[in-house]
């Protein structure tokens, strides 16, 4: 039976192309993704939509980590941003687009969205982004992780308006606790991603990433964005809960992974940078179990 939640039936998508599919596979299996968990759940359309949407996103988010000069990196972005064009028109050239075609005239994916991710990916291809402004720090969450959250909710076959809320706060939850987790390898990169007004309100006054990270009040800046993530998964939460419960399966395994994340980086605290944070397999596995599946 098709699915209700389709914007066009399989019949009249375009056909599959699996030598596409076999790229975005192969860069899904080479990530070591989080993720994967999350997508396995997913029905088989569904879950190659969500392969295509992850290769996209990490071909243009290699583009922008590269150690490569900004115009050349812009140069490569700009050719997705045509590439987008060209998959909207119907005829895209490059392996990843060509996998995202047939999802994208099966669920609506908006182009907008795909437009927003290489903003994203372009604010860090211009210059090391090194203590943000609040403001700044929102855009650049939603272009790099809400944007997927849109994106993904549609993959995932949800329908309800809130969907989108759920993407919002949970783009901004993960993008957070990514930010608290990579602290030590982004300042290795001169990034810093912790916010300005939060620094200044701890009397950090300098801008170099080694030395924000060596403050003796760094642990209380980590503190207050780490609330900040805590109330993201909050609202997520409270959004998803006015969904469909079968669409927010995946999204509610990411959730738990990286909300389980954040507390053992909490836990951890904040002086001891050196000293990796990751769930252990039997958390992982208890997560899918609880979240993914009941």
């Amino acid at each position: 039976m098709p699915d209700s939640s389709q914007t066009v039936d399989d019949q009249d998508a375009p056909e599959i192309d699996f030598e596409a599919r076999t790229h975005v596979h192969e860069v899904v299996d080479a990530s070591g993704t989080s993720f994967l968990a999350a997508m396995k759940i997913l029905p088989e359309e569904r879950r190659e939509a969500m392969f295509a949407i992850y290769a996209f996103c990490r071909e243009i988010d290699d583009i922008a980590d590269e150690p490569a000069p900004a115009g050349e990196k812009i140069h490569r972005l700009q050719s997705w941003r045509r590439e987008v064009e060209r998959l909207y028109e119907g005829h895209p050239d490059y392996l990843t687009s060509r996998a995202l075609l047939r999802p994208t005239q099966m669920y609506g994916f908006e182009k907008q969205d795909f437009l927003d991710l290489i903003d994203g990916m372009e604010m860090d291809a211009l210059e090391d982004i090194c203590a943000p402004s609040l403001s700044r720090l929102d855009t650049y969450c939603d272009r790099v992780a809400s944007a997927v959250g849109r994106l993904s909710v549609r993959a995932f076959g949800a329908q309800e308006d809130k969907s989108r809320e759920v993407a919002h706060w949970l783009g901004r939850a993960l993008q957070l606790t990514n930010i608290l987790r990579d602290l030590k390898e982004d300042a290795e990169r001169g990034r810093l991603y912790l916010p300005e007004e939060l620094l200044e309100a701890r009397g950090i006054r300098t801008r170099v990433p080694a030395e924000v990270l060596a403050h003796p009040n760094l642990p209380q800046v980590c503190a207050d964005l780490a609330r900040r993530a805590r109330d993201a998964y909050h609202r997520s939460g409270v959004a998803m809960r006015k969904c469909a419960r079968k669409p927010m399966k995946p999204a509610r395994l990411m959730m738990q992974v990286y909300r389980s994340m954040l507390k053992k980086l909490e836990k951890r605290g904040w002086q001891r940078l050196d000293q990796e944070v990751s769930l252990a397999t039997w958390q992982k596995l208890w997560i899918a179990l609880r979240y993914g599946i009941i």
